[in-house]
């Protein structure tokens, strides 16, 4: 088939496709900021006195940013039980007495392991619905973390 020139350029026009694709390219970051930014905790602050934000303005906070409420240990009696889920220890501070066996289970979708700050005890990777259990014979504070994962982190409060 011929095409005249004014067709094949009518065809594809570069000056109309690159526009067009840098609007599709904003509208993909602007989807994916909005997915980001999805539960995370807005607040209304006051302006600052030398700065220039505007009264009234919303201002994202980072969850990082915000303090959380220390309740203190959760006090387990007998065998404690501790899920690792949703990338996380719950609890994330147990208070056991002397002797108690603490048993981690892995209700996430992705292996986690629980390592000892101190390598007092380190589980082998545990898989969805696996357990690790370790018994604590000794007063004191024993921090662990997921060495797949160091953000997770917890401690056992042994009295």
């Amino acid at each position: 088939m011929c095409m005249t020139n004014n067709e094949r350029k009518r065809q594809f026009d570069g000056r109309r496709f690159r526009p067009a694709m840098a609007c599709v390219g904003v509208g993909a970051m602007l989807t994916l900021a909005g997915v980001a930014l999805n539960g995370m905790p807005v607040v209304e602050r006051a302006p600052r006195p030398a700065g220039g934000q505007v009264a009234g303005a919303l201002h994202f906070e980072r969850i990082s940013d915000v303090p959380l409420e220390d309740h203190g240990p959760a006090v387990i009696a007998g065998g404690a039980q501790v899920v690792v889920d949703n990338f996380s220890f719950a609890p994330a501070s147990a208070a056991i007495p002397v002797g108690t066996t603490v048993t981690w289970t892995n209700h996430d979708d992705i292996p986690h392991n629980v390592v000892s700050t101190e390598q007092k005890f380190k589980s082998p990777v545990v898989d969805t619905d696996e357990t690790f259990s370790h018994t604590f014979d000794v007063r004191g504070t024993f921090k662990y973390y997921c060495s797949i994962h160091p953000r997770m982190t917890g401690q056992v409060v042994v009295r």
